[in-house]
């Protein structure tokens, strides 16, 4: 098990690649069918229920550009998967090319120590989180373009934007008063 590198392989050209860790697979198929929908670049979507990704194929693997960790806040488990999955990625990804799409935020049923404990992480690594609807196809759709807009930087493919600056502009940040109770 090695770690995953961001820059061990040369980039495509006018190709962007990620990769969608969800250990659940709910929410991933459908959100790899829309990303693989985009025309203006090509874009490959590589699938994974946790890292590490198996060694036998890491020669033929492409450049991994971005590594979104997909979190069903309605599961213990996938935000346990994605905690354990993030000592597999190689320091550098955590410069712009790592970010968190959060799902079934809405959801009465969850905790909201699960949401704290999900913002605190990204906070920690001050990587992006973002919020999805994985219901309709409407919900698919706006995660899409969220993701496409920052897989684009994290691929080279923006002139005079770097992943690092967009994940300074849009990286997570804990209010002061998160540890304090709710009084919902």
């Amino acid at each position: 098990m090695s770690l995953l590198k961001p820059f061990s392989k040369l980039p495509g050209l006018c190709t962007a690649n990620i990769l969608l860790v969800e250990s659940e697979e709910q929410f991933q198929q459908s959100l790899a069918d829309a990303l693989m929908e985009e025309t203006a670049v090509t874009v490959n979507v590589r699938l994974a229920k946790n890292l590490p990704l198996p060694m036998k194929n890491e020669e033929s693997r492409p450049r991994i550009d971005l590594v979104v960790f997909i979190i069903n806040l309605t599961s213990e488990l996938s935000f346990q998967s994605a905690e354990a999955s993030l000592k597999f990625l190689d320091p550098g990804y955590f410069l712009g090319k790592v970010c968190f799409l959060v799902t079934n935020a809405r959801n009465a049923s969850v905790p909201t120590e699960r949401l704290d404990a999900v913002r605190k992480l990204a906070a920690s690594l001050h990587c992006p989180l973002l919020f999805a609807e994985d219901q309709t196809p409407d919900g698919v759709t706006n995660a899409t373009e969220r993701l496409l807009t920052i897989l684009k930087v994290a691929a080279g493919l923006v002139p005079m934007a770097t992943a690092l600056y967009l994940s300074n502009l849009t990286r997570c940040t804990v209010p002061p008063d998160i540890d304090q109770p709710s009084f919902d």
